[in-house]
C-alpha cells in the first residue's frame, strides 16, 4: 500500500530533477521529488564552468549543434542535439526569470569560448554557475506545493495498473509517471579504480541499474569522461575540477620542460588523452605526494578576467598557499562525467512507458564525448521537456 500518490514523481534533486519538477508543476501536475541525500546534495551544484547558449552575433544554434556533433565524434543523437542548442537561449531566459543573474558586460552577456567550441558562447555566474542554477531551481520548487522526500533513495520501482510504485527510503509512493534524474556513477567508478573524481559521493549509479533491470535500453554506457584539469596539488585541491574557463582566458598546459604539448582549447577527451600521453612518455611532473601531473600556466590569465570569472578558484588555491596568478599550478585528469546512459526520445521518455530521464543519467545528447557547458544546459532543456511531457501524460 502506498503512503502517497502523485501525478509525477521525480527521482533526483540536481538541476535536471528540479527543472523537471518545476516544469511538471507548471503544467498542472501534482509533483513529488525524492532525493538520495539532502535536496541540495548533487553534482550540479558543483559545476563551475558555465552553460552554453548561442547569443553571440557570429553564433547560432546551428553552429552550436555542429560543435556538439564534432566534439561527440559524430556519435550524438542529432535529434537531441538540435533540441539542446535551439532551446538553449529560451532556457537561459527561463533561468533568469527564476532569479539566476548571469555575468554581463557591455550591455550583454559576458561570453567565453570553451573547449571544442568555435565561438564564444559560455555564460557564467562567476565560477559557481551550477550553484546559482540549482539554488534558483530549488527555491522555486520549495516555494510551491511540490512535495519533497529528502534522504529517500530509490530502492525499488515496479509497474502498477495506473503507472508506477516506488520505494524511496521509508516511503512507498505511487505515481502515474516517473522522471529519473539521479545522475551518473563516476564517484563509485573512481573509488573502484583508485582514482580521483570531481563527483559528489552520491553519484553511484543505482537508479540506472534499477531502470535497466526493468528493461530500459542503454547507449554509450562505457563512455566515461575525464575532466582534463583536476587539481593535483595542494592536497586540499585534489579532485577539484579546475574550471576550463582558465584555458578560455589564456591558461595553457605545459610539460616538465615548460613546452606546450596540446591545443589547450581542444575537446575534453583530446586534452585529457594528451596529458596522459605526455606523462606516460616521461615529460610530466610529480606532485609532492608522488602523483602524476603537468603544469597549467594560469599566470597568463589577466587579473581582471580572473577576478570576474574565477573568484572561487582563486580563493580556494590561495587558501592552500598558492596564488594561480603568480605561479603555475599542477593538474591531471580526474573522472568527471558519464557520457552515456538511458536511451531517450525527444520528450525525454525512456524505452519504458511512462518513465522519463534527463541529465547525466540519460544518453545520446552528447554521444561519447561531452563539451563543457552542455551538462547544465542539458539539465535545463531536457529537464523542462521531461517534466512537461510527464505531466501531460499523467493528466491525459
Amino acid at each position: 500500500m502506498a503512503d502517497s500518490s502523485f501525478d509525477v514523481l521525480v527521482i533526483g534533486s540536481g538541476a535536471s530533477g528540479l527543472a523537471a519538477a518545476v516544469s511538471a508543476h507548471k503544467a498542472g501536475a501534482r509533483v513529488a521529488v525524492a532525493s538520495k541525500g539532502a535536496l541540495q546534495s548533487c553534482n550540479s551544484a558543483k559545476a563551475q564552468g558555465g552553460i552554453q547558449a548561442a547569443f553571440g552575433d557570429d553564433d547560432s544554434p546551428e553552429q552550436h549543434a555542429e560543435d556538439v556533433w564534432k566534439s561527440s565524434h559524430e556519435t550524438a543523437d542529432l535529434r537531441l542535439v538540435e533540441i539542446l542548442t535551439s532551446e538553449a537561449p529560451s532556457a537561459i531566459h527561463w533561468l533568469e526569470e527564476l532569479g539566476v543573474a548571469f555575468t554581463r558586460e557591455n550591455g550583454g552577456y559576458r561570453l567565453a569560448r570553451c573547449g571544442g567550441a568555435s565561438r564564444q558562447r559560455l555564460l557564467q555566474v562567476g565560477d559557481r554557475t551550477g550553484h546559482a542554477i540549482t539554488t534558483a531551481l530549488r527555491d522555486s520548487a520549495e516555494g510551491s506545493d511540490i512535495h519533497t522526500f529528502p534522504k529517500s533513495p530509490l530502492a525499488e520501482l515496479a509497474r502498477t495498473e495506473n503507472g508506477w510504485r516506488a520505494r524511496c527510503g521509508d516511503h512507498t509512493i505511487d505515481a502515474t509517471t516517473v522522471v529519473l534524474a539521479a545522475g551518473g556513477r563516476c564517484y563509485r567508478v573512481a573509488e573502484e579504480r583508485n582514482e580521483l573524481s570531481t563527483n559528489h559521493p552520491g553519484a553511484t549509479g543505482e537508479v540506472t541499474q534499477i531502470a535497466v533491470d526493468l528493461g530500459a535500453e542503454l547507449r554509450d554506457f562505457d563512455a566515461l569522461q575525464y575532466h582534463p584539469n583536476g587539481g593535483a596539488w595542494p592536497q586540499n585541491m585534489q579532485g577539484y575540477s579546475i574550471p576550463e574557463t582558465t584555458r578560455a582566458y589564456g591558461a595553457v598546459l605545459l610539460n616538465a620542460d615548460g613546452e606546450e604539448f596540446t591545443d589547450s582549447l581542444g575537446p575534453r577527451d583530446a586534452v585529457s588523452r594528451a596529458i596522459f600521453d605526455e606523462v606516460e612518455q616521461g615529460r610530466g611532473v610529480e606532485t609532492p605526494d608522488g602523483r602524476p601531473a603537468v603544469y597549467l600556466d594560469t599566470t597568463r590569465i589577466p587579473e581582471r578576467d580572473a577576478d570576474v570569472s574565477l573568484p572561487y578558484m582563486l580563493r580556494r588555491y590561495r587558501a592552500g598557499g598558492i596564488d594561480p596568478l603568480k605561479e603555475r599550478i599542477l593538474t591531471y585528469p580526474v573522472l568527471h562525467y558519464q557520457n552515456g546512459g538511458l536511451v531517450i526520445d525527444t520528450d525525454a521518455q525512456t524505452t519504458l512507458e511512462g518513465v522519463y530521464a534527463c541529465g547525466e543519467i540519460a544518453g545520446g545528447t552528447h554521444g561519447r564525448n561531452r563539451m563543457m557547458g552542455n551538462s547544465l544546459l542539458e539539465c535545463c532543456v531536457f529537464g523542462r521537456r521531461a517534466g512537461k511531457a510527464a505531466a501531460e501524460k499523467a493528466k491525459a
